[in-house]
């Protein structure tokens, strides 16, 4: 640990660099005839020895070290979360869930199906974290193996998933916004979700809508008229993400995951989720009696909050 590198760099014959690297402090000494040229090797060097240090595995979490609490369980919402809306977790996000399983259970609870988890979480998604939870629960892995599966159409019936969907889409025709785009109506095995953009927008219309819709309430508009339309369903609307909202049977939020995780194995369950607000995909879970729910504003929020709480 005590080591040095010595570089000798030769720009010309009258030229003479004597860069000394002291590991693993990253701290660097340098000697040249001609100082203007310090400052750009300095920086060269640095950004070196930040790389090396960066993936030595000393600074990595071991991926299978047991939770120091396993009976202690922290659930994680996913978009706005772990990640930013629809966007990928970060490597630093990444290793940083590595580390955390280390001190406790963990477990994903995402309201889109698991192919989206998979996209935003990675492929690994399934079998990288104890618990994982898609679709509010409704598809339920453990250690990687499925668990439970249930679908909305089996609830409700072929003739109501027809009613509402013909419904959603005379609804949208009339709806005015300032673009439009494809995918109004996704069918999920435990859900239905709906986006009056379309979920096929880009980035940026994402963004724009997001702004548009709170100014002018037309997600809100649209969940309080499907709410009497339907009021025979006993429906849950549920708004989440930037531009669409949830349909599916009561008591079929993110609640439902906690039938998976009974008392005799956990005595404390935390929740981190960014839509806590009434009416937010992840209110009714957070204010579940079981649960201990704590509201964050970003990835970077979630981690600070963790830190405090399970590695300090």
């Amino acid at each position: 640990l005590q080591a040095k590198i010595i570089l000798r760099w030769f720009a010309s014959p009258c030229r003479l660099f004597y860069i000394v690297c002291h590991i693993p402090t990253g701290s660097l000494s340098i000697h040249a005839t001609d100082r203007n040229e310090v400052a750009p090797i300095k920086a060269f060097m640095k950004r070196s020895i930040e790389s090396v240090s960066s993936n030595s595995p000393e600074s990595k979490c071991e991926e299978m070290a047991p939770p120091a609490k396993p009976r202690t369980i922290a659930l994680f919402d996913v978009d706005g979360t772990l990640t930013t809306p629809r966007g990928k977790i970060t490597p630093e996000m990444n290793e940083f869930m590595t580390c955390l399983k280390s001190h406790v259970t963990v477990g994903i609870v995402g309201g889109s199906d698991l192919d989206k988890q998979k996209e935003q979480l990675g492929d690994d998604v399934v079998g990288r974290y104890p618990w994982n939870f898609s679709q509010n629960g409704l598809v339920a892995y453990k250690n990687g193996k499925l668990t439970a599966e249930t679908t909305i159409a089996g609830e409700i019936g072929e003739k109501n998933v027809s009613r509402i969907v013909n419904w959603v889409l005379r609804y949208l025709s009339d709806v005015e916004l300032p673009i439009k785009r494809g995918t109004f109506f996704e069918f999920r095995s435990g859900m239905f979700n709906i986006s009056p953009i379309g979920r096929n927008c880009s980035r940026k219309e994402r963004n724009d809508f997001e702004k548009f819709d709170f100014e002018n309430g037309t997600r809100k508009q649209m969940v309080e008229a499907m709410k009497e339309e339907f009021k025979d369903l006993n429906l849950t609307f549920s708004i989440g993400g930037q531009i669409s909202f949830d349909v599916f049977p009561q008591g079929w939020d993110k609640t439902y995951s906690l039938r998976f995780l009974p008392e005799s194995d956990y005595d404390v369950i935390h929740f981190f989720g960014d839509k806590t607000f009434a009416g937010g995909n992840d209110h009714e879970i957070f204010e579940h009696p079981r649960t201990i729910g704590h509201t964050v504003t970003s990835p970077d929020d979630t981690m600070e909050q963790c830190k405090r709480l399970f590695m300090s």
